[in-house]
């Protein structure tokens, strides 16, 4: 199967370069790289160099799907080509992501290029929507900390064992700022800091809000906080909510089960038995989930870990198109963490 990506020359699209490399069923073989075009890869990406691929500024190929790493409405703008062909796409960006285009244009300050084509695109979380993303063209890759975040929560949403109002923190490594350079990721800032960001609303939040609200059938306010620690890869997102009236003793005694039981069939998530680290979803695709519940306060506590360039990002392209693709889920995915 040949592939494409628009913008391989960020993190995500240079992330999903080399995981398609190690792929046995995927030849990459177009790939554009804007201000880089004419270039070989290896000249951006001396780890790539074994990829044989010249950039381009347009995909010069025949491609059996297409990936865009590019940013947010450039990315549906360069893609409505390909879905208007009938080719399968799969969009890392938040363009095809939320379903309402009033909602999308408060977030990201754009009209949609092709709102009508929001109701076509799938969220791609498989844990969520595996069905669906076997049987679809249009793939709204999810955002890295909505995917810890809902992860995070799903189990205890869908059992009803949480009231509808939660709160997210998230910290976050550099990389997930992208290669643009900025103030904010400047290394005399970040380095020996950590600073909360976008106190005002950010734009994950309706994304999480979107995703367990129809999850559960009614709205979940959801409170998001993102912080930028000095680390390059990785994202803890430290889930808080209020168990629902109707939790007994048992029922908190039996969470942990609840939420192996949801995740029994996905590969990509583990249950921990302790509080997971970053370091221990470095490189892979994994994201590790802890719940505790406090019942004292009658709070629970949720830990998920994962690594923002993998499953939150190009990983997560991977394990959609594997779907798409009638492939295995875990093709190409399944390398263990790099520790330390």
């Amino acid at each position: 199967m040949k592939v494409g990506i628009i913008n391989i020359t960020g993190y995500a699209g240079s992330e999903l370069a080399r995981i398609i490399a190690q792929h046995p069923e995927v030849e990459l073989v177009a790939a554009t790289g804007r201000s880089a075009a004419g270039q070989h890869i290896s000249e951006v990406f001396p780890h790539l160099n074994s990829l044989d691929l010249t950039l381009t500024e347009n995909l010069d190929s025949d491609v059996d799907i297409v990936f865009s790493a590019l940013p947010h409405k450039a990315s549906a703008e360069a893609l409505l080509p390909y879905i208007d062909s009938g080719l399968k796409v799969i969009d890392i960006s938040a363009d095809f992501r939320l379903k309402d285009p009033e909602v999308y244009k408060q977030w990201y300050q754009t009209v949609h290029p092709k709102p009508e084509l929001l109701k076509d695109a799938v969220y791609g979380l498989p844990e969520l929507h595996r069905a669906k993303i076997i049987d679809c063209n249009i793939i709204a890759n999810p955002g890295c900390y909505p995917t810890s975040a809902i992860l995070g929560l799903a189990p205890a949403i869908n059992s009803n064992m949480i009231k509808n109002d939660v709160i997210v923190d998230s910290k976050s490594g550099v990389s997930g700022a992208g290669r643009g350079l900025s103030l904010t990721t400047h290394y005399s800032e970040i380095n020996e800091n950590v600073h909360a960001y976008a106190l005002g609303g950010h734009r994950h939040q309706p994304e999480i809000s979107q995703e367990l609200s129809l999850l559960n059938g009614e709205e979940i306010q959801v409170t998001f906080t993102p912080h930028l620690i000095p680390m390059t890869r990785g994202i803890l997102s430290t889930c808080y909510a209020m168990l629902s009236d109707e939790m007994t003793d048992n029922d908190m005694d039996n969470i942990v089960a609840v939420y192996q039981d949801f995740y029994s069939n996905k590969p990509f998530v583990d249950v921990t038995t302790q509080a997971p680290q970053t370091k221990h979803t470095l490189g892979n695709n994994k994201c590790l989930v802890y719940p505790v519940v406090n019942k004292t306060t009658r709070r629970l506590t949720v830990i998920s870990c994962l690594d923002n360039l993998v499953k939150g990002a190009a990983g997560a392209a991977v394990q959609n198109m594997n779907l798409m693709c009638g492939l295995p889920e875990d093709m190409a995915l399944t390398g263990l963490a790099v520790y330390p």
